[in-house]
């Protein structure tokens, strides 16, 4: 069944756009809640004399996400989370929490649906979660757990060096065979 899309909806389009869902999904969700519209041919008239207010704000939300991106892009925010033996966290760090740092710590407002996150943090240290601004715009964002900055580029150098160990002893072990 052929909808046209009033706003953005994940997976699907974005506002003005006609697409094919299931008349299952148009009728009971999309309908009611007034995201889609049935592309009638009066409908599909009218959606052509919509085009250049929808090509606007489709300008506008583009703009306002890439200046987002900048405001966000490399920024590090920090959670506080109790912490147990080897860095595992009692509870974990969600979605919502990483939102509630954003805005307490950057000021800006984030969907907590937005937060790209399979899964919620356990384990102490330096996580990168990327953001969903808007459709193909994303933002990484380096979430620390329990850590600072300064703990945390320790600890990568002394991962570093460690490897560098190991690396350097197979090639001797290597030279020696």
């Amino acid at each position: 069944m052929k909808v046209i899309l009033l706003g953005e909806l994940r997976g699907k389009g974005g506002e003005g756009d006609v697409v094919d869902v299931a008349q299952g999904f148009a009728e009971n969700y999309l309908y009611p809640n007034r995201m889609a519209l049935p592309a009638t041919k009066g409908n599909l008239k009218q959606l052509e004399e919509r085009r250049h207010n929808i090509a606007k704000r489709e300008e506008k939300r583009l703009a306002d996400a890439a200046s987002l991106k900048e405001t966000l892009e490399g920024k590090s925010i920090k959670v506080e989370a109790h912490i147990g033996e080897e860095g595992q966290l009692f509870g974990s760090v969600t979605a919502a929490n990483i939102a509630d740092a954003i805005k307490d710590q950057l000021n800006v407002e984030i969907d907590r649906k937005r937060i790209g996150r399979s899964q919620a943090i356990k384990m102490a240290g330096r996580h990168e979660v990327e953001i969903n601004l808007y459709r193909d715009i994303n933002a990484t964002v380096a979430v620390l757990v329990g850590v600072d900055e300064e703990q945390v580029a320790a600890e990568e150098a002394e991962a570093e060096e460690t490897a560098e160990a190991e690396v350097t002893e197979e090639a001797a072990e290597a030279t020696e065979e």
